[in-house]
């Protein structure tokens, strides 16, 4: 049996767009769609699950759909889905956020807590709609990003489209660089931007080797770089690592800030 692609709905715009997402992507990858929705507030929830499975086959292509009515919190509703899901899908924001939230407090908290992946779909119409022909993945290293880098080639190929590999790297304060001379740290147990960057690419499993891909290396802030890149992008694709004292994720200060500000939706994939 074929996991589902899980989708979250509350009657809100911002999930309604997040199903026409979700069900373009079940049908990339030929994957059901499931739509889900946690019970609570004031709207009716069969109201809500008809709008939705409305506007997931609207499309042109067919997608097998299935539905459900939970009576929990949903982020821990969501998070439990997820367990057994080829993703999840959210909106950014819910009726239950205020307008001024850059990101709604369910799709952080289950972007933070998720065993799969985690898009929450954000963005103009045009990115969101896949008409920029790119996915950008930050890439940290081979270890970090394996997982990640996986998904966003799968992402790409199916999408039929080029990747962004992108490496943003600071160089310690103070350390010593010229044109002869390169600014990475020179200590045995650090490697070069460039390497670090070609050993995770080469790292990937056999079937995306032919991809096209397009390796970008800055000495910049990743944040910026990342924000910058996801302008021209369909997806944005980072990592996130388990914690280690406590359950969930590591979103650190970077998956903060694309999933607050990205243009286009972001894929937050907790490295396995």
């Amino acid at each position: 049996m074929t996991i589902p692609l899980v989708v979250g709905v509350d009657g809100s715009e911002a999930s309604l767009e997040a199903v026409d997402w979700a069900a373009d992507e079940a049908v990339r990858h030929g994957v059901p769609l499931h739509v889900l929705h946690a019970a609570g507030g004031d709207h009716e929830p069969s109201g809500v699950i008809s709008a939705a499975s409305a506007r997931a086959t609207k499309g042109a292509a067919p997608v097998r759909l299935s539905s459900e009515v939970v009576h929990e919190d949903a982020a821990s509703a969501l998070v439990d889905k997820g367990r057994n899901a080829f993703a999840l899908v959210l909106g950014s924001r819910g009726l239950g956020d205020l307008t001024e939230m850059l990101l709604g407090s369910v799709s952080l908290a289950v972007a933070a807590r998720a065993d799969c992946p985690v898009v929450v779909v954000r963005g103009t119409a045009e990115h969101r709609d896949a008409q920029f022909g790119t996915v950008v993945v930050g890439v940290e290293d081979e270890e970090s990003s394996g997982t990640a880098l996986q998904f966003a080639f799968r992402e790409a190929h199916v999408r039929r489209c080029r990747l962004m590999a992108v490496h943003a790297w600071s160089a310690p304060f103070g350390a010593f660089a010229t044109s002869q001379a390169p600014s990475w740290p020179l200590e045995a147990h650090r490697r070069p931007p460039a390497q670090v960057l070609d050993d995770a690419l080469r790292s990937l499993p056999e079937q995306y080797r032919d991809s096209l891909v397009e390796p970008i290396l800055i000495e910049a802030p990743a944040r910026q770089t990342l924000l910058e890149a996801a302008s021209g992008a369909d997806l944005l694709v980072v990592g996130a690592r388990p914690r280690l004292m406590h359950r969930g994720l590591q979103l650190g200060l970077i998956n903060h800030a694309v999933l607050h500000h990205a243009p286009c939706p972001v894929a937050v994939v907790p490295q396995i």
